[in-house]
């Protein structure tokens, strides 16, 4: 598609968007407007994009004729939810933006332990609505987060080994398709386009509204939870421990463990600062009762620098390193799902954390086992599901002079790491790495995605992603 954008001697019209803008309750942004440069900014401060206008639309009709005037008009389409993708993949140079920010509205339905959501939600305002009532729906690790971005890339969070991905728990979403027709796909009606959402990204329509089931966590939605940090040079026996460990435990403890330098900020002790560290940040949601019990095995191993288990609300662990992580910092991501936490790997996490080049640079490693992990690989697009963990080396910092430091370190890591492990990668830490890597992250469900993408998408509209082309004929 032609990213050049509209000629208004084209249209007849005064300005190019003239006849756009008539028919939408938001509004847009173009370049010569004040609010442009920090409505095209991103999450990732290393992106910078210059669409050709920027649509703020303020319900899912806004978002019906933005599609169909960028297919009118050969415009490419870019579709921007809570704007925090690592590839900055809500913004395209000369794309019409579908910036869903003003769609933020949520409704909680108690009595049947559901909850939707906008398409322009970030998962705190979700939180918001669910926690108080001591409920949630799972989602990922940071509230910020968009709801959109997030789901349809698969859904890996706290309560994962208790309630499976968030895609595990989406009952229904309403979907603006290529031709700008309005649906609602849920295990009735549109099935494979259901199939598909879970999972398999933003290449099949604009969602303008989820619906989630929630789950009632902890006691009224107080968890125990919070990091445990080790010395980095414990950073061998934690994982071994770990890995034996975690997977034996019941699905209501969860724990994603990292190599990482301890925050200078007041919460921590000032001695610790900056500390080179093995991390364990642990989320239990069963009974209080239980908690001791389960609890005892991560409180007494090893020789701990800090045990930071308190009670919270789920929210509150949600939203922890929000303000260590602010937008428009420099980031690079490399990802890769793994089966196994093998010697192998410990040796290469242990050598690359001793070389962390900056104090927010990190690397998780994510479980995907317990409930989320009890889903066949088939039963959605989200194909791993066979246990282990999905990993993420992020090189940040808020200085764009380290932007090459850390991005170095996140290459060499990733490529000595990477025979270690599945393949593919969760999408939703993937920057622009090609369409092999796009399609190992799908295993054998990526023919199936391309075919249901031939049927809702097969001119490929919705190609500003982690791309999945039509499939042909």
């Amino acid at each position: 598609m032609s990213t050049t954008p509209v000629d208004s001697s084209i249209t007849g019209l005064v300005h190019p968007y003239e006849e756009l803008e008539a028919q939408l309750r938001g509004y847009t942004i173009k370049p010569a407007d004040p609010a442009y440069d920090e409505a095209r900014a991103v999450y990732n401060g290393m992106i910078d994009r210059h669409p050709a206008v920027i649509v703020r639309c303020a319900d899912t009709a806004d978002v019906v004729a933005c599609v169909r005037f960028a297919r009118q008009q050969g415009m490419e389409v870019a579709v921007r939810g809570g704007g925090h993708n690592a590839g900055g993949l809500g913004v395209w140079d000369g794309a019409l933006v579908i910036d869903l920010a003003l769609m933020r509205s949520t409704t909680v339905d108690p009595a049947n332990h559901e909850v939707r959501a906008d398409g322009g939600c970030l998962w705190q305002d979700v939180d918001h609505a669910t926690v108080p009532f001591g409920r949630a729906t799972p989602s990922g690790f940071v509230s910020t987060t968009g709801v959109g971005g997030l789901t349809l890339g698969g859904g890996i969070g706290y309560l994962a080994r208790r309630c499976g991905l968030t895609i595990d728990n989406l009952l229904s979403a309403d979907v603006v398709l290529a031709d700008g027709a309005l649906v609602t796909a849920d295990e009735q009606h549109h099935r494979d386009l259901f199939w598909a959402l879970r999972g398999g990204g933003g290449n099949f329509g604009v969602v303008t509204s989820f619906r989630f089931r929630c789950h009632e966590i902890g006691e009224n939605g107080v968890i125990i939870g919070g990091p445990v940090f080790y010395d980095l040079a414990d950073t061998g026996d934690v994982m071994r421990w770990y890995r034996e460990f975690l997977p034996a435990q019941p699905g209501e403890l969860n724990g994603w463990i990292g190599v990482t330098r301890i925050p200078s900020v007041p919460v921590f002790p000032e001695e610790l600062h900056d500390r080179k560290a093995c991390v364990i940040v642990w989320c239990y949601t069963g009974p209080h009762t239980d908690a001791e019990r389960v609890l005892a095995p991560v409180r007494e191993f090893g020789n701990p620098l800090l045990v930071g288990l308190q009670n919270m609300p789920f929210s509150s662990l949600q939203s922890m390193f929000n303000p260590l992580l602010p937008a428009g910092m420099q980031w690079y991501w490399k990802a890769d799902f793994c089966t196994e936490l093998s010697d192998e790997a410990i040796g290469v996490h242990s050598k690359y954390g001793e070389a962390i080049p900056t104090e927010l640079s990190t690397m998780h490693l994510y479980p995907i086992s317990g409930a989320a992990q009890q889903v066949a690989p088939d039963a959605t697009a989200f194909a791993y599901r066979n246990g282990g963990w999905a990993g993420v080396i992020a090189g940040i910092d808020p200085d764009p002079a380290n932007a090459e430091s850390i991005s170095a370190w996140a290459k060499a890591y990733w490529q000595e790491l990477h025979p270690t492990s599945a393949g593919g990668a969760y999408v939703n830490f993937m920057m622009d790495e090609g369409p092999d890597r796009v399609k190992a992250s799908y295993l054998g469900n990526f023919d199936r995605l391309a075919r249901v993408k031939a049927q809702y998408d097969p001119d490929n509209v919705f190609h500003v992603n982690q791309n999945i082309p039509p499939a042909a004929g």
